[in-house]
Formats: C-alpha cells, sequence, structure tokens
C-alpha cells in the first residue's frame, strides 16, 4: 500500500503538522512508501523546513510529485522537491522562483544570476560593500541548504542554486533534461511504474522500491489540522485579535453583560496562538493596539476628532504592517482593512458631527433652558403680584411687575428657585 498525500496551497503551520502526522499514521499502517502531491506557490520558512526534516527523518520513501497539470512548486515547494527520494512533475508543471524573502522586506539578488556566491561577497565570506548584511545571510544560508539537499539525493545543485540566488524556474520536462527531477509522470499509476525497482536511500540504507500495481491510499488532513490551517490564515488571526479586543472593550464598557467578555477572550486567546506561529511583524501590532486605544478614547471621550484621526490612521498602517511578509498567501486581505477602515472612518464622523450637533443645539434643561421660555397666564397678577402660569406644559409660580389679566401671554425672564419672573410678550 502507498500512502497519498497532499499539499495545496501555501506551506505553512497546518501543512507542516499535516504531514507529521500523516506520515507517521502511514508507518503505523504498513505503507511502503509515500506519495506527496505538491500545489504550493510557496509558504513559510519555519514550516518548510519542518516538512523536510519529517521527510528526511521518515521510515519511508517520499515520491514527490508536482501535480495536476498547471500545478507549480514554487519557493518553498522547490526546496521539498529536492528533498524527495524521487522527485516528479506531471506535464503543463514549473518550478522554481526560491528566493527567500524576508519579513518587513525584500532579499536582494545579485545582478548577474549566473555569478557564484563568492562573486558578491568578499574574501572573509562577509557581504558586499552597501548590501544588506542580514539579507545576504538568509540567502547564501537558503543556498546552502538547497544545494545540500541536491547533494543528498544526487541533482543538479548549480541550477538549485540558481532557483534560489536567481528566482530561477522550469518547466517540467526542462526540469527533467537537466536533471532537476527524476522524470515526468502523467498520473500516480505512471509515478509509480517510473519509480518501481530504483533504488533509493532512507534514512541511510538503500532500498528498492516495489510500487508497481500498489493500491493508493488517501491520507487527508484531520480536524485538529482543518482547525489549525483555518485559524493560521493571516486574515481570520487578524479578524480573531480585533474580535477579542473588542469584546473585552465591550465587557469592559457593559460589566455584568458576560457575551462580549466570553467571546473576546475566546477569540484573543485563539488569535494569539495563531500569531505566535506566523511571521508577526511586532511594530504593526503596536501599532494597531496604539489604533485602537486611540479609537476607544474618542469614543469615551468625544472631542474635535483628532485622537480618533490618529488613531485609525495608526490602526491602518499596524494592520499593512502586521504580516507584509511577500509570501502568497501569508499577508493579511487589503479588502479587510479597507473595509474595517471604512466602518472606523464613518463611526468617527459620526461621532464628531454629534459632538458638534450637540454644541449648537437648544439647551433643554437647567436654568438656563428656562431663560426666553413662553407661556400663559392662568389668572390675573397685579404689579409686583403672583400668580400661576403654565410654561413648557406646567404649572409654575411667576411674579411680574405690570398688571396682566389671564390668558396673556408671557416671556420667562429669570429664575429664583421655584419662582420665574416674567414679563409680557
Amino acid at each position: 500500500m502507498v500512502a497519498r498525500l497532499a499539499l495545496d496551497g501555501p506551506i505553512g503551520p497546518a501543512a507542516a503538522e499535516y504531514f507529521d502526522d500523516a506520515s507517521q499514521r502511514a508507518v503505523a499502517d504498513g505503507a511502503v512508501a509515500i506519495v506527496l502531491r505538491l500545489d504550493t506557490p510557496g509558504g513559510l520558512d519555519e514550516s518548510m523546513r519542518q516538512i523536510i526534516a519529517s521527510m528526511l527523518a521518515c521510515k519511508l520513501p517520499v515520491l514527490v510529485y508536482v501535480a495536476p497539470g498547471g500545478a507549480r512548486a514554487a519557493s518553498a515547494g522547490t526546496y521539498i522537491l529536492y528533498a524527495g527520494q524521487i522527485a516528479a512533475m506531471a506535464p503543463a508543471t514549473h518550478l522554481g522562483a526560491a528566493t527567500p524573502i524576508q519579513l518587513g522586506g525584500t532579499t536582494p539578488m545579485p545582478d548577474a544570476a549566473d555569478k557564484p556566491a563568492a562573486a558578491t561577497s568578499s574574501m572573509e565570506g562577509r557581504p558586499a560593500e552597501g548590501d544588506d548584511a542580514e539579507s545576504h545571510k538568509t540567502l547564501n544560508d537558503s543556498i546552502a541548504y538547497i544545494r545540500s539537499l541536491a547533494q543528498l539525493r544526487g541533482r543538479n545543485a548549480p541550477w538549485a542554486e540558481q532557483a534560489v540566488r536567481g528566482a530561477a524556474t522550469l518547466t517540467a520536462s526542462e526540469a527533467a533534461q537537466q536533471h532537476v527531477i527524476d522524470f515526468v509522470a502523467t498520473d500516480v499509476a505512471d509515478l509509480l511504474a517510473r519509480a518501481d525497482g530504483r533504488r533509493v536511500q532512507v534514512n541511510g540504507r538503500t532500498v528498492t522500491l516495489q510500487l508497481k500495481g500498489a493500491t493508493v491510499r488517501d491520507y487527508v488532513p484531520g480536524a485538529r489540522t482543518h482547525f489549525l490551517a483555518v485559524i493560521t490564515n493571516p486574515t481570520i488571526a487578524y479578524l480573531l485579535l480585533l474580535g477579542g479586543i473588542f469584546g473585552l472593550l465591550l465587557e469592559a464598557l457593559h460589566p455584568g453583560a458576560m457575551l462580549p467578555g466570553i467571546v473576546g477572550g475566546i477569540c484573543l486567546l485563539v488569535g494569539l496562538y495563531a500569531l505566535q506561529l506566523l511571521p508577526v511583524n511586532y511594530a504593526g501590532l503596536a501599532l494597531m493596539a496604539l489604533g485602537v486605544a486611540l479609537l476607544v478614547a474618542e469614543a469615551v471621550n468625544p472631542g474635535v476628532g483628532a485622537l480618533g484621526a490618529g488613531g485609525l490612521v495608526s490602526f491602518v498602517i499596524g494592520s499593512v504592517m502586521l504580516m507584509n511578509t511577500g509570501v502568497p498567501g501569508y499577508g493579511v486581505d487589503l479588502g479587510v482593512i479597507g473595509g474595517l477602515a471604512t466602518g472606523a472612518a464613518a463611526l468617527l464622523g459620526l461621532i464628531v458631527w454629534l459632538v458638534l450637533r450637540s454644541r449648537r443645539a437648544h439647551q433643554v434643561n437647567g436654568d438656563v433652558a428656562m431663560l426666553m421660555e413662553s407661556g400663559e397666564l392662568l389668572e390675573p397678577v397685579g404689579a409686583g403680584g403672583e400668580a400661576w402660569a403654565m410654561v413648557r406644559g406646567e404649572r409654575w409660580r411667576v411674579r411680574c411687575e405690570s398688571a396682566l389679566p389671564a390668558g396673556a401671554r408671557v416671556r420667562v425672564v429669570r429664575r429664583q428657585g421655584l419662582l420665574l419672573w416674567i414679563e409680557p410678550v
């Protein structure tokens, strides 16, 4: 029996856990080999290295197969393809473009892709003057890593270096011609037939593959892996983080509501767990926290919008910076950020408008509100005397300097406790 695994989409923590778990189950079930079907635009370096470490430690030979037609093994996928005991591709597939991309910037490539590593550094192995040392360390480490895999499997090491250094790519037929892969296979049955009888190294021992006519069993991701794949989606992790923050804020503003606090706490913890698995830019996270704090301060103590505007700008910049890795599938969706920013801006504008309107509004209570209010005398009043009048729908004791008949319209000019001073309108 041959175990078939599938890595589709970006390589991340969920993919690494899936391969490790499924390969162990395949060994326990008595499989003779693993077929790893691959279709990926790339992914996270740490997750890629975890998968390759599991492949190298696996007791079964791993046949990496880029399929179906139109699939690719780009970036991290190229390393995984090189790590397999057998590397094969379906027609109309391609691989390459394995230049590492760092968080917060890109790794510079030499002007001439065909220059050896020494051409971009001094004799002592230090980066050439003016180049970024950290980027060169990452680049050279990636080159050494893929060359070691190529040498382990006896594949084209110079081209592997060019895939990293110069983002070189190859089609399936070109890869077979240049000995980057072992062969081109039309489907899994063809893959097994072509691999049958080949001698490969598995954990330091030579194994002859006996695969022709073997049954194939699919190993699908479990519930935990599915859950991990969902929460480690950068956009989902981002929304969980925000949901947790605002849930706890609602609970703080409305103590005893319970539900916002419970849901917010769960979302925040799950979001933080997901973020620690992802390449987070902590400067972006700090800007987001500052932005949320300023927006809340504006909502609690409304002003002219200065705090809110600053918070909105900080929040948007932090959101864009949060996971801006350049790795396909590992950035927060800009549409989500834009939608949240638009909603926050609309809410901020509404708060400012309400504040300005309240400042222009006529006061409806207190002594100031009574001044210049009009009413009607309920009984005649003599000069300097007191009587009853209806003002704002209420009976008030009033005093007037001049005599007025019952039913006369009057205006309030002063208030003294429960006594209003009036004059004729």
